[in-house]
């Protein structure tokens, strides 16, 4: 779903600060080469990601849902001094891809990838979290959430990706369609959970930013 016109949209990227020569490849090789390249953050979305990030300046980072790793770099560009992220994926496959990009970057001291299932490996992590990052599997962004909220301290912040899923969280939802009710049900916890602050933001498929309070 685009929710505003081809011709605007590439006018707010030539507005918004370019991607590194990095980021340009990933994007790139993503789409030419992995499955399914729209689950990629891409530049704007990329962009408004380190912009967030530097505001917050995060030392601690939880990213569950790594992907070709796109959205762990952006986000490391705003790292406080020290700072490091961890990221969790499942895709075997897309390990060797990830660790490269990772090592070419600035970042590749600060990134810690882990392959698994994120509702086995959180509960093992000691860390507490001044940002999470949720782009994972639809159907367990509460349970990723429940799993982390107590985790993160006051003033701490948690993004949560692909929140409006093309539109579909306002339209007839069919009984089968599992990813679309879990997004309905993620975001009415958000509005009614009184230990939270949020905002959805229109941005690709939407960004849901939630402050603990």
């Amino acid at each position: 779903m685009e929710f505003i016109e081809e011709e605007l949209a590439r006018y707010v990227e030539e507005h918004s600060q370019p991607e590194s020569e990095l980021l340009q490849r990933i994007n790139r090789e993503t789409h030419l080469e992995v499955l399914r390249p729209r689950m990629l953050s891409g530049h704007l979305q990329g962009r408004v990601l380190s912009m967030l990030s530097k505001m917050i300046r995060p030392k601690n980072v939880l990213e569950i849902g790594t992907y070709t790793g796109y959205s762990a770099l952006c986000i490391a560009e705003g790292l406080a001094e020290g700072g490091k992220i961890i990221t969790i994926d499942k895709n075997e496959e897309l390990e060797a891809r990830v660790r490269q990009y990772v090592k070419e970057s600035p970042y590749g001291q600060q990134i810690e990838l882990r392959i698994g299932d994120a509702l086995e490996i959180l509960p093992t992590l000691e860390e507490d979290f001044d940002l999470v990052f949720i782009d994972a599997d639809k159907a367990n962004y509460l349970n990723y959430f429940n799993l982390v909220i107590d985790r993160l301290h006051s003033g701490a912040y948690l993004i949560a990706d692909n929140v409006l899923w093309s539109g579909k969280v306002i339209e007839q939802v069919e009984e089968g369609d599992v990813d679309t009710h879990a997004l309905i049900e993620f975001n009415k916890a958000m509005q009614h959970d009184n230990r939270v602050e949020n905002v959805l933001f229109p941005i690709r498929d939407g960004l849901m930013v939630i402050r603990k309070i």
